[in-house]
C-alpha cells in the first residue's frame, strides 16, 4: 500500500485541522485510506433538474436551477432566528431556510448567481421552501467529478451544523481521488478476478463513489463486497489451521473406564443419532495432536450437556481436569445439579466455584485444583480468577459462548502451558451465514434431533381480549397436576410503555388464583440469590402452581412438569427471546404449550415474529427470520453489538457472496496454507498488511 494513503486526514486540501478533528471524531476516518473507504449509504438520481412550478409535497430530493435575489433573518419563537432567502427561476419562487450555522452559510450565499441547489422541499400555505439546501454555483456543478448517482454519506448531527454537508464530503473525495488516482494497488489474485469477472480494485473504488450507471454501481459493490468477505474468511480460515497445526493439543487416545461404565450403565436415556456422531467428532478432534476448538450448537433441550459430560468423562480417563464455565449463577448451579446427578455412581470428585461460594469452600477448591483430586470445576466467570489454577486442564466447556468476549477464551487457555481442547456450547441457534463469520476459526457441530419421547410445544397467538379463556385453560392444566410460567418484560412501570410490569400481573394472577387453591412464586432480577433460588426450589419442588417471573428464566431453568409458558406483552420480546423462553417447558413426557399473549396494536414485525414462532419449532428457521428483521448486530447480545464491523457487506442480504468468499478462501489455503506460491504474492502481502494493521477481531467483537 502506498505511503501516501496513510497521510493523516488533514493534509488534504479542504480539510484543515478543525475539520481533521471533526472527522477523527464523528467518523473515524484518521488518514486518506479511511476516507476513501468510507461508503455510500445510498445514491440519488441527479439527472433531473425541476422547475418550481413542477414541485409536489413529497419527500423525495430535488435539485433545481436558480437564482437567490434576497437574504434575510427572521425571528420567529423567543431569541431563535432563521435565515431565510428567495430563490427564483423563470417559473416561479421559493424558500430556502436555515435554522444552524447562520453566521457562516450567510457569508457563503452570494446574490444573483445561477446556482444549483439540491434538498428535499416542503409546502406551507401554498409556498415551497427547501431547508439547508446544497449550493453550488452552477458553472462549479458542472466542471464535477459528478456522476449522475449521486453518492450520500454516512453523517452526525455535529457534522451537518459544524458545515460539512454531504456536498463537502463529496468534495473532498473528488480532492482525494485527484490526488490518489494511480496509487490503488490491486488485492486479488489475477486467476480468482477472471474466474468471478471481478473489475479492478481501482474501478471498484472509483465507481463505488462517483458511479456512472447503475451497472457499473453494481460491479463495484460485488467486487468490494466480495472483497471484504473473503479476507475476514481468509483470516478465520488460516487461524484455525494454525491452530491445528501449530497449536498442540494433548492427545485424548484412551476411551478408558469413566467414559465406558457411564455409557454402558449409568446413560440416563438412549443417546440420538446427533447426539452419537457429534461425541465422535469431539473424539476425533481430542484424539488427534492438535488443540480442539469446536462449537456445538443444539436447540434448547436436545441434550447438549449430557455430550459435554461424556466429552468431560475422555478427559479424566486420560488423567487430566476439566472445567465448564457459565454466564450466570443461575445456569452454573444447574448444571452443577444436572452434572452431579450424571456423575452419581462414578466416583469423581466435582464442585462449583461462583461469586458467591464462602472462602472456606474457595480454599479448599484451590488446593483440589493443584493437587489434582478434584477432577470437574462447574463455574462462573470466577474460573477466570488468577488464584483458579489447575493442575492439569486438558477440557474446557464453555456454555452460551455469546456472553462471554475472545479474550474470556483465551484467558482459560493460559491456565496450563499446552492450552486445553475447547468445546463452547450455544442453545442460541446461529444461522450458517453468521456462524462462518463469527466463528469461522471454529469447526461447527450441531444437534438437529430431540430426545424421544419429546412431544414438539404447541404454540398459539392471543390477544389480551381472549383472556378469559386463558386462563379456563390453564386451571385445567393445574387440574391436571401440570405447572405453569407466566413471563412479564419489566419489572417496574415504566413511564413511556403502559405494559403490564411485573408486580401488576403478580396481583392480578393472584386475585385470578387466590390461595389456598393455588400456590405462586414470584421471580426478578432484582431479588437476592438466595431469595430467588429459594423461589425456585419452591416451584421446581412442585409446592406453587404458578411462577409468574421475568427473563431470569430464560436460560437453564429446568422443570419437567411445567407445562405451559404463558409469555404477556410477546410483542415486546425478539424472536430468539421468546424461542429460548418457549424451551423451559416441553421438557417431560406430556404435551407443552406456549401462549403469545399480546394487544391488537402491532406492527408489522411483530406480526411476522408472532406468526413464526407460530408455524415453527426449529431454532434455526427462527435464526433466519431473526437475523433478517434485526441484522447481525443485535443477534449476538449486546457484548457483541459490534458483532461484524463490516464496511460495504452485509451478512444478511449478501449471504450468497459470503459463502462464495468462504469457498475461495478454503480452497486456495488448502492448495496453499502460508500463500507462498508465485500467483499469490499479491494475496500474502495485503494478507500481512491487514493483520498487522487490522487484525481479524477488530471486525468481530
Amino acid at each position: 500500500m502506498s505511503n501516501l494513503l496513510l497521510t493523516p486526514i488533514e493534509y488534504l486540501k479542504g480539510v484543515g485541522p478543525n475539520r481533521g478533528e471533526l472527522l477523527r471524531k464523528e467518523l473515524g476516518i484518521h488518514k486518506y485510506r479511511d476516507l476513501i473507504n468510507l461508503y455510500p449509504n445510498r445514491y440519488i438520481d441527479r439527472t433531473r433538474y425541476y422547475k418550481i412550478n413542477e414541485l409536489q409535497n413529497n419527500a423525495t430530493e430535488v435539485q433545481i436551477i436558480g437564482k437567490i435575489i434576497n437574504i434575510k433573518t427572521v425571528e420567529f419563537a423567543k431569541g431563535r432566528k432563521r435565515l431565510v432567502a428567495t430563490f427564483v427561476d423563470d417559473t416561479g419562487q421559493m424558500e430556502l431556510v436555515w435554522f444552524q450555522g447562520q453566521k457562516w452559510i450567510r457569508e457563503s450565499l452570494k446574490l444573483n448567481e445561477i446556482s444549483v441547489i439540491f434538498g428535499k422541499c416542503t409546502s406551507f400555505n401554498g409556498a415551497y421552501n427547501m431547508a439547508h439546501p446544497e449550493i453550488e454555483a452552477l458553472s462549479e456543478h458542472e466542471q464535477s467529478l459528478r456522476s449522475a448517482m449521486q453518492p450520500v454519506y454516512p453523517s452526525t448531527e455535529t457534522l451537518t451544523n459544524r458545515g460539512i454537508s454531504n456536498r463537502v464530503i463529496n468534495k473532498l473525495m473528488q480532492q482525494l481521488f485527484l490526488e490518489t488516482q494511480t496509487l490503488f494497488t490491486e488485492t486479488l489474485p489475477d486467476y480468482l478476478m477472471q474466474e468471478l469477472q471481478l473489475i479492478p480494485k481501482k474501478s471498484a473504488l472509483f465507481n463505488i463513489h462517483f458511479p456512472k450507471s447503475g451497472e457499473a454501481l453494481a460491479k463495484a459493490q460485488f467486487r468490494l463486497k466480495f472483497e471484504e468477505l473473503f479476507f475476514i474468511q481468509l483470516q478465520l480460515i488460516t487461524k484455525n489451521l494454525v491452530q491445528k497445526h501449530k497449536i498442540k493439543g494433548h492427545p485424548f487416545t484412551k476411551v478408558g473406564d469413566n467414559f465406558n461404565n457411564f455409557y454402558q450403565n449409568h446413560l440416563p436415556f438412549e443417546l440420538t443419532g446427533a447426539q452419537k456422531r457429534v461425541i465422535k467428532e469431539i473424539r476425533t478432534d481430542m484424539g488427534s495432536n492438535a488443540q480442539m476448538n469446536r462449537l456445538l450448537q443444539g436447540d434448547v433441550g436436545s441434550g447438549k450437556t449430557i455430550v459435554a459430560f461424556m466429552s468431560m468423562l475422555l478427559a479424566l480417563d486420560n488423567g487430566f481436569q476439566a472445567c465448564l464455565m457459565a454466564p450466570t449463577e443461575i445456569l452454573a448451579n444447574q448444571h452443577f445439579i444436572g452434572l452431579s446427578e450424571l456423575a452419581n455412581e462414578l466416583n469423581i470428585n466435582i464442585k462449583i466455584l461462583t461469586g458467591s461460594t464462602k472462602t472456606s469452600a474457595r480454599k479448599i477448591i484451590h488446593e483440589e485444583l493443584e493437587n489434582g483430586s478434584l477432577h470437574l470445576l462447574i463455574g462462573t466467570h470466577a474460573l477466570l480468577e488468577d488464584k483458579v489454577k489447575f493442575q492439569n486442564l486438558g477440557l474446557a466447556v464453555i456454555d452460551e459462548q455469546h456472553r462471554f468476549g475472545v479474550e474470556q477464551r483465551s484467558k482459560l487457555w493460559k491456565k496450563n502451558t499446552i492450552p486445553p481442547h475447547v468445546l463452547v456450547m450455544t442453545a442460541t441457534p446461529i444461522p450458517r451465514t453468521l456462524a462462518m463469520s463469527l466463528y469461522g476459526d471454529l469447526d461447527i457441530s450441531v444437534i438437529d434431533e430431540l430426545p424421544p419421547g419429546r412431544k414438539p410445544i404447541q404454540t398459539v397467538h392471543r390477544f389480551d381480549s381472549n383472556r378469559l379463556k386463558v386462563w379456563k385453560f390453564i386451571r385445567d392444566e393445574i387440574v391436571l397436576g401440570r405447572q405453569i410460567y407466566i413471563v412479564y418484560p419489566l419489572i417496574q412501570e415504566s413511564a413511556k410503555m403502559d405494559f403490564k410490569d411485573l408486580m401488576d400481573g403478580y396481583e392480578s394472577v393472584s386475585r385470578d388464583f387466590p390461595l389456598p387453591d393455588y400456590a405462586i412464586s414470584i421471580l426478578h432480577g432484582k431479588m437476592k440469590p438466595a431469595d430467588k433460588d429459594a423461589e425456585m426450589k419452591r416451584f421446581s419442588d412442585g409446592k406453587t402452581n404458578i411462577m409468574v417471573a421475568t427473563t431470569v428464566i430464560e436460560v437453564g431453568v429446568n422443570v419437567p412438569n411445567a407445562s405451559v409458558m404463558i409469555i404477556e406483552s410477546a410483542e415486546r420480546f425478539g424472536l430468539s427471546q421468546l424461542h429460548q423462553l418457549r424451551g423451559r417447558v416441553g421438557r417431560g413426557a406430556d404435551q407443552s404449550y406456549c401462549i403469545l399473549m399480546t394487544s391488537h396494536k402491532l406492527s408489522s414485525d411483530s406480526k411476522t415474529r408472532m406468526e413464526t414462532m407460530v408455524s415453527t419449532n426449529d431454532g434455526f428457521e427462527i435464526a433466519e427470520v431473526d437475523l433478517k428483521l434485526r441484522g447481525p448486530g443485535n443477534l449476538m447480545g449486546t457484548q457483541q453489538s459490534g458483532v461484524l464491523n463490516l464496511q460495504i457487506a452485509d451478512l444478511v442480504r449478501d449471504r450468497d457472496i459470503l459463502a462464495l468468499a468462504r469457498e475461495k478462501a478454503i480452497k486456495i489455503l488448502t492448495a496453499d496454507a502460508t500463500l507462498q506460491k508465485p500467483e499469490h504474492a499479491t494475496l500474502r502481502a495485503v494478507y500481512i498488511d491487514l493483520t498487522k494493521n487490522k487484525n481479524i477481531w477488530n471486525y468481530i467483537s
